[in-house]
């Protein structure tokens, strides 16, 4: 894998050729900014910018205008290798409160181990209902924090449209207990599929099940003709997925303005 070539392609088809993330969502071009507006509790933000030292500010100022005017909070994903170098300062100077730092990793699915199964006593199961919308959000709860409602309503608008662009799956212990869920979204007409939200509850974690989940997803992603996985991964998860074969293409730091 050429990381170059990979990143050139992540930018041209995930971020300035950004589809919706949800049959809710809409992605407007803006000028120089490509961004996503979504009702609450949907994901608001900018996935791309062509700036430079004299255009940045003047744009900053712009999306704080119209996600305020909509009364939404909003992110700005800041990546590595984006223009302005000082983007984020010029974003944190406007107000913004930058979140931790992630790298950008992505494998080639085939080229993965995809022979990985859950440690013993546990089941994958894939989510078809919402029933199992449910089981995600109490993972998510009980790993993350929060209530869990936004994954809870993430997954069932996407099982509400009856095709198969998120697929989310959780482990469950043989009397039924959710101790770890995650998903993968589907980008369709791009050769990505994006691995998000896994996450396993205190007391079941250094076990495999992260290893096993994300191997789960990669054959489903072959299967359906995706060559690339690709993770905004915390420092937490990065060793994890370098070892399973993954390369680091860039970061992303979050920065978000609550109007």
């Amino acid at each position: 894998m050429d990381p170059a070539a990979v990143l050139a392609l992540f930018d041209r088809d995930l971020r300035r050729g950004a589809r919706p993330d949800g049959p809710d969502a809409v992605v407007e071009r803006a000028g120089p900014v490509v961004r996503q507006v979504s009702p609450a509790p949907g994901w608001n933000g900018v996935v791309w910018s062509a700036l430079d030292e004299s255009t940045a500010d003047a744009a900053i100022a712009a999306q704080i205008d119209h996600f305020g005017g909509l009364g939404l909070e909003f992110e700005w994903k800041v990546y590595g290798h984006d223009r302005p170098v000082d983007l984020g300062r010029r974003l944190r100077g406007a107000g913004f409160t930058a979140e931790p730092e992630e790298t950008v990793m992505v494998a080639e699915a085939a080229a993965l181990d995809l022979d990985v199964q859950p440690p013993a006593g546990l089941r994958l199961v894939p989510v078809a209902d919402a029933a199992g919308a449910d089981l995600v959000a109490e993972v998510h709860r009980r790993a993350f924090g929060g209530d869990g409602e936004s994954i809870r309503h993430r997954v069932l608008a996407h099982l509400a449209t009856g095709e198969d662009t998120l697929l989310a799956v959780v482990a469950v212990t043989d009397d039924g207990e959710p101790v770890s869920a995650a998903r993968m979204e589907l980008v369709p007409g791009t050769r990505f599929a994006g691995l998000w939200g896994g996450g396993t509850v205190e007391g079941w974690r250094g076990r495999g099940l992260y290893r096993a989940l994300v191997a789960y997803r990669a054959r489903l992603a072959a299967d359906r003709g995706y060559r690339y996985l690709q993770v905004d991964a915390m420092s937490t998860s990065r060793p994890i997925l370098e070892r399973l074969g993954f390369a680091a293409l860039t970061t992303t730091t979050p920065h978000v303005f609550t109007p």
